[in-house]
């Protein structure tokens, strides 16, 4: 037998010990808790991100505003796939997600900017994208192989967080 498989009998017996906590088991490597509280900052994050781009969505006013318009609401909806699979993984893990308003932005690495300035709002998203992606990036090497669920989850956001910094780019780049 492969010396790195742990025999059928040692992983059944672990599986029966510490039950309660679902899928987290002793194959887990990374640190519990502070993958919660990092995820809890992310949820807050993406969650502050839906309430900008829905914001900037009915604000955008203009000649150029209806496509860009269109695409904040696009990326509102994405950014609330992104709080729903984090909340997802944060149940998973045995925690409970924190939608709490009064906490939102004191926990988010984003912040809810308003505007009545078409320019601006695509400036701030664009800001608030990199800012995810710089985050998730220093997470995902953080988890490394320690969770990799979870880090596999992030690479996904992370990629469609590029894709909204290269959307927000290109409209900044055309009212130039």
């Amino acid at each position: 037998m492969d010396k790195f498989l742990t025999d059928v009998a040692t992983l059944r017996e672990r599986a029966r010990a510490n039950i309660e906590r679902g899928p987290v088991t002793s194959a887990y490597g990374a640190d519990l808790d502070r993958v919660l509280a990092v995820l809890g900052d992310a949820l807050a994050t993406e969650i502050v991100c839906v309430l900008r781009y829905t914001q900037h969505h009915f604000a955008a006013t203009g000649l150029a505003a209806e496509p860009v318009a269109a695409e904040f609401l696009a990326h509102a909806a994405e950014e609330q796939t992104h709080a729903d699979t984090i909340a997802a993984r944060i149940a998973q893990l045995g925690g409970t997600p924190d939608f709490n308003p009064d906490t939102l932005t004191g926990r988010s690495r984003s912040q809810y900017q308003t505007s009545s300035d078409l320019l601006e709002m695509i400036t701030e998203n664009l800001v608030a994208e990199r800012v995810a992606i710089e985050s998730y990036s220093e997470i995902i090497g953080w988890l490394g192989d320690g969770d990799p669920t979870t880090r596999r989850m992030l690479e996904t956001i992370l990629a469609s967080e590029e894709e909204h910094a290269e959307d927000m780019l290109s409209f900044l780049q055309q009212m130039s």
